[in-house]
């Protein structure tokens, strides 16, 4: 890759088959970034243990996720794609880190406010600590951008100050990376229209089969407006997924069609579930084509895992050598 081009790093949580929100709100960007940037992408199955005890559905949702970068045109030759837990860097940097970090900065961290305000009082020091490891992933590869979620800025901030803290302590290591966000696709609305995630329930999963799809595009929730009424199109779940798929011309028409009346919300949703099948047809078929191909799709992340390490155990040979490890 040339060297004149911009860092990429991000992660992915292999939480299950990806939904439109996980599409919308990162995978279309780290795909269309393969163009124009360095790109290292990571499956992060270290941070999904705080979640996923179970073996089985941890090997079933990292090789789903992996299947379906590839069925939507992550190029491994473009893209130093592998799995988190297959670099021990992450966790030997992590707690190098963590003997940096004082407990009242983790405390700030909006995923554990969140889990002490649902009083969840017996969540993992994993949990606690889940801003520590994340700036180990991140920092171990020196990016220079970190592309996320408007949710997820605050724990890029929580990683440059831990970079300063280091390079402050130990001397300059750490490049300083920027969040790169998206304003316009933020916070993906799910069908509920609470931001789409799978712990609300509210997702419409791009690669599930077309009677399950459909039965989840028609489950959107609208208000009771009667069809021959006039409708806002703002404030409709329907109308704001619908456009962060279609094109200018495809939005303005049905907005005609919402303030006109006589347009119905499961005419929406028809029109919605079609777009979907449309935009991600092809898609659709790869994912099918490239799931049984287990060799192929292992070779591919143990081969992105052995680029990757190279340049994390540099990193980490240049940690270890500023503070007393390696001392010849």
């Amino acid at each position: 890759m040339p060297a004149s081009k911009k860092r990429i790093l991000s992660g992915i949580q292999p939480s299950g088959r990806p939904h439109l929100g996980n599409y919308l709100g990162a995978m279309r960007q780290h795909i269309e970034m393969q163009k124009d940037f360095e790109c290292f992408l990571f499956i992060a199955d270290l941070h999904a243990l705080t979640t996923v005890h179970d073996a089985k559905q941890m090997q079933e949702n990292t090789y789903n996720l992996a299947v379906s970068y590839l069925a939507l045109g992550l190029n491994p030759e473009k893209t130093v794609f592998f799995k988190q837990s297959d670099i021990s860097e992450h966790t030997e940097l992590f707690w190098i880190f963590d003997c940096l970090v004082k407990m009242p900065f983790l405390e700030r961290a909006h995923a554990w406010k969140d889990a002490k305000a649902k009083g969840k009082k017996e969540e993992s020091a994993g949990l606690f600590n889940y801003p520590v490891l994340q700036a180990a992933d991140i920092l171990l590869y020196q990016p220079d951008l970190v592309p996320v979620g408007k949710d997820q800025k605050q724990h890029i901030e929580m990683s440059r100050d831990i970079a300063i803290t280091f390079n402050t302590t130990f001397g300059e290591t750490f490049k300083i990376p920027d969040p790169l966000i998206k304003e316009e696709v933020a916070v993906i609305p799910g069908t509920d229209g609470q931001k789409m995630s799978k712990s609300y329930g509210n997702t419409i999963d791009i690669f599930a089969e077309e009677s399950e799809l459909k039965k989840q595009v028609m489950g959107i929730v609208t208000d009771s407006t009667p069809l021959e009424k006039p409708k806002d199109p703002k404030k409709c779940n329907v109308f704001n997924i619908y456009k962060l798929l279609a094109t200018k011309e495809e939005i303005k028409e049905m907005e005609t069609k919402y303030k006109k009346g006589g347009f119905g919300y499961g005419d929406a949703k028809k029109t919605l579930l079609a777009k979907i099948l449309e935009h991600f047809k092809e898609s659709r078929e790869k994912y099918k084509e490239i799931y049984p191909q287990k060799d192929m799709v292992y070779s591919i992340l143990e081969n992105g895992s052995m680029q990757a390490k190279k340049l994390a155990s540099k990193t980490l040979k240049e940690v270890k050598t500023k503070v007393g490890y390696i001392t010849r």
